[in-house]
């Protein structure tokens, strides 16, 4: 099939779980991935490594071990920095996820500074983001006084950009979108969008979780003015470990933004009258960071980085188009989002007549293929589509067409053991 990784079966051999087999001797079919990714031996060994060899807090401790383990964090910042193409090592900021990300912004907005937002300002937002693109700027909105408004979609899964001059104004203070929607898989024009929002003075922010692990990202590679201002991800979707996620921003973005917590390892200096903060990154990186995690996720985006974010996108696009075609051959299954696979990432969600989506997962759990099923954390995006849930595959590097053969087939198994026809 063109477009899959030549080496496919060499990268398998490198994510010891895809050998795993499943109650029955049933072999595992992971469909699962843009919920979270599956993690090859490098990152394995060297989180194992470190906690064996070098463990000891960073930037504190006046020892070898100190010396060594603050050496590999940073380290993992500068991988993390040239996986993104970030114009400078010290945009990077590690918290603990993509949502926290994204809450330290939202908060940081609410407080002093020449960005902050206040009554009468506006933040737009899409109906097709992840929750934890819409709470926090919900929260922002409720706190200041200021409207939360937001992008619709049309009919096939797209972000109905028709009103943009109306939406984006004078008024607005923040836009704030996913590059990759989770639950429909569509491909954002972020760079239309980031244009509008920049002439009018207003901040971009972008959700890059699902964007991060098949599109290569070169932030410093962007036009200034369709470059986002802050993006997040988080580091287990991009075969890294859980507890580690990344906030990008522009220097002068997040200079100019208040601390989000109070700590440690934060400070210039502290007096019982008034405190004075680090500069960035370490302004927002208050007590001990996730140091293990992010070593393994400097060893993840490496990885990603050898095998080449390119090679891994055109893979993503064959597979997805493939499960397309495979989906349609399934009589009553529906497939929610756009049906071009040049048009959308990894993730497909879909709806089996007569058959709820948790029902669909359970039947094919017993097949040995894992799927998510839900509203995947994007109740919004369900309702403008009439519905309370979907059945979602993701696929990723390491998926083979096979293994979409074993979904089809076990779909065509659920829609016997349900009578469906």
């Amino acid at each position: 099939m063109e477009g899959l990784l030549p080496e496919l079966e060499v990268i398998r051999a490198d994510f010891p779980i895809l050998e795993r087999t499943l109650a029955g001797g049933l072999p595992l079919v992971y469909l699962d991935s843009a919920n979270t990714s599956q993690k090859p031996q490098v990152v394995i060994d060297t989180m194992v490594d470190h906690l064996e060899r070098h463990n000891a807090n960073i930037a504190r401790a006046m020892h070898q071990l100190g010396a060594e383990s603050t050496e590999a964090f940073e380290t993992g910042r500068d991988k993390v920095a040239a996986f993104i193409g970030a114009p400078e090592r010290d945009e990077v900021i590690f918290t603990k996820n993509a949502s926290e990300a994204l809450n330290l912004v939202a908060n940081t907005l609410a407080w002093a500074g020449e960005h902050q937002v206040g009554a009468g300002d506006e933040i737009v937002t899409t109906e097709m983001e992840h929750h934890s693109n819409i709470v926090p700027w919900q929260l922002l909105a409720e706190r200041t006084g200021a409207t939360l408004r937001w992008f619709g979609l049309t009919d096939d899964g797209r972000l109905d950009l028709s009103g943009i001059d109306d939406l984006i104004t004078e008024r607005t203070k923040v836009v704030s979108l996913t590059w990759v929607s989770n639950m429909l898989g569509t491909i954002n024009p972020i760079a239309e969008i980031a244009r509008k929002a920049h002439t009018v003075g207003a901040l971009v922010v972008v959700d890059a979780s699902q964007a991060a692990p098949q599109l290569p990202i070169d932030l410093a590679a962007m036009p200034v003015e369709e470059r986002p201002d802050l993006l997040a991800f988080t580091g287990h979707k991009v075969v890294g470990p859980t507890g580690i996620g990344v906030l990008w921003g522009a220097r002068a973005v997040l200079d100019a933004l208040p601390p989000f917590l109070g700590g440690g390892e934060m400070i210039e200096t502290v007096r019982m009258e008034g405190s004075t903060y680090a500069g960035i990154p370490h302004k927002f990186e208050a007590g001990t960071p996730p140091i293990v995690e992010a070593i393994g996720l400097g060893a993840a985006v490496e990885y990603l980085g050898h095998v080449g974010m390119e090679a891994i996108h055109a893979h993503e696009q064959a597979i997805t188009g493939y499960a397309l075609e495979g989906l349609a051959t399934v009589p009553g299954l529906t497939v929610l989002g756009p049906l071009d696979a040049a048009s959308r990432g990894g993730a497909i969600s879909f709806e089996l007549d007569g058959v709820h989506p948790h029902d669909i997962a359970q039947v094919l759990d017993s097949r040995g293929v894992a799927v998510r099923a839900g509203h995947h954390c994007a109740k919004p995006a369900h309702a403008r589509f009439g519905v309370q849930a979907s059945t979602r595959m993701s696929s990723y590097l390491y998926t083979r067409p096979d293994e979409i053969d074993a979904l089809i087939e076990a779909l065509e198994y659920t829609r016997r053991y349900f009578k469906l026809g």
